[in-house]
């Protein structure tokens, strides 16, 4: 009876020694659909990894930002694992603030989509491995565009956009020539705009990097969306960014709307949206170079430097990136559900080829973007819609603020211009960018 006891005894201590044994991983992430879906499938993880348990510490946009900035700036320690996106992921890697993600064989880093890869790349190493992708594109209404008796091409121009946007645009029948962002913000006017402005010649520093904002490419760029959306986009534009305008759209209320290629599996699924079998899909248009016309954007799984749990983190990036968790994902809630613009293999699967009408113009226009190379003159920072260097969030919402006041009438677009001028130049010289 003692011996049993005693075996017992040992036994359950055993078992309290496993459990103590078990690396706690805490996870930054931001609360959006894709990553709440992964937080559901921690039990299956677990499961597979008995000595890992997942701790989520889900945030909103902004407050993520700020929060995996602090603590990663200040080695605080808070997270073993962090969601960052591609805007952080250059800068902090040249800072030595993430460890390499450590790839095998199985990972197959190859499948990666190559301007993906390159963006979260470092002296050929992985630095934050892809969790899901975006580019931008021309979102329409292909009935609209029948009755109007106009063929959009592939990769249409802003002026046929335009012609377009002035033949369809019927407000007293509800519909809006073209949907664009107005609401003020480095990810949100600004995103759209710079590709603007990108695609008009235009660029937000010069290679001596002093602020380009003043110059004819983006007068001609923001001009042109002004007067676009005063006279066919919908009332009250200045405070619309995605959410408003996907809303817009899936009402109905929008013949053209140019936005993340990520709106596509929303605006064609007719649970959510009365127009989902009248959409058709194009690049983003084009006015004088095709360079950064789309904007390049992914969602990204990190390892702070500071972490002392890497092999545990490790093991769960690699789980949460990989080509197993896409099937995974399909198995539990169906192809139509999966975290797309990562890897070439998606793209390439029968199934998901049938429910994703919208698959070859959004891996097109994430192919096409270079992060590297995204302005018609040389410039010298990396990004296809912001500049990677610290002092672009500051600068992108001062801007932003600008743009939308114009779109708003508030200012004319010379004015808000010169203004956005004048506050880039005051915080580069106070970076001591230049004198």
């Amino acid at each position: 009876m003692k011996r049993f006891i005693k075996a017992g005894l040992v036994v359950a201590l055993a078992g309290a020694g496993l459990a103590q044994a078990a690396t706690e991983l805490v996870i930054a992430t931001v609360n959006n659909g894709h990553m709440i879906e992964m937080q559901k499938l921690t039990p299956i993880f677990e499961k597979a990894n008995p000595d890992i348990k997942l701790k989520w510490v889900t945030l909103e946009e902004g407050t993520l930002r700020q929060r995996v900035t602090t603590d990663i700036a200040t080695k605080g320690g808070q997270f073993d694992v962090m969601t960052i996106g591609l805007y952080e992921t250059p800068i902090w890697s040249k800072k030595g603030w993430l460890k390499p993600i450590a790839t095998d064989a199985a990972y197959d880093t190859d499948d990666l989509l190559p301007a993906i890869r390159s963006g979260l790349s470092l002296d050929g190493k992985l630095f934050a491995a892809p969790f899901y992708g975006e580019s931008s594109m021309l979102m329409y209404r292909k009935d609209l565009a029948d009755k109007a008796g106009i063929k959009i091409a592939e990769q249409p121009t802003w002026a046929q956009v335009r012609e377009f946007a002035a033949k369809a645009h019927d407000p007293k029948a509800g519909v809006y020539g073209m949907c664009l962002r107005g609401k003020p913000g480095w990810g949100d006017n600004m995103a759209f705009l710079t590709t603007l402005v990108n695609t008009h010649g235009g660029q937000w520093f010069d290679m001596q990097w002093k602020p380009q904002i003043d110059t004819k490419p983006w007068k001609d760029a923001i001009n042109f969306y002004v007067d676009i959306m005063k006279n066919y986009g919908p009332p009250g534009a200045s405070a619309n960014s995605f959410n408003e305008n996907l809303a817009l759209f899936n009402e109905g209320k929008c013949a053209m709307w140019v936005d993340a290629t990520i709106a596509a599996s929303f605006i064609s699924d007719p649970k959510q949206s009365k127009v989902a079998d009248k959409v058709a899909y194009a690049q983003a248009p084009v006015a004088v170079t095709p360079k950064g016309a789309n904007w390049l954007w992914s969602w990204n799984l990190a390892i702070p430097a500071s972490s002392t749990k890497d092999a545990a983190a490790q093991t769960f990036i690699k789980w949460a990136t990989s080509k197993d968790y896409i099937k995974l994902v399909a198995k539990e809630t169906g192809w139509n559900t999966v975290p797309t613009g990562t890897r070439k293999s998606t793209y390439a699967t029968p199934e998901f080829q049938k429910v994703a009408k919208f698959a070859d113009a959004e891996k097109k226009a994430i192919d096409s973007a270079n992060p590297n190379d995204s302005t018609l003159p040389k410039s010298p920072y990396v990004g296809v819609q912001y500049a990677a260097i610290p002092e672009f969030q500051a600068i992108g919402v001062a801007v932003g603020q600008q743009m939308s006041a114009a779109l708003a009438g508030k200012v004319t677009v010379d004015e808000a211009l010169k203004t956005a001028q004048t506050a880039a130049e005051r915080e580069m010289k106070k970076a001591g960018y230049y004198k």
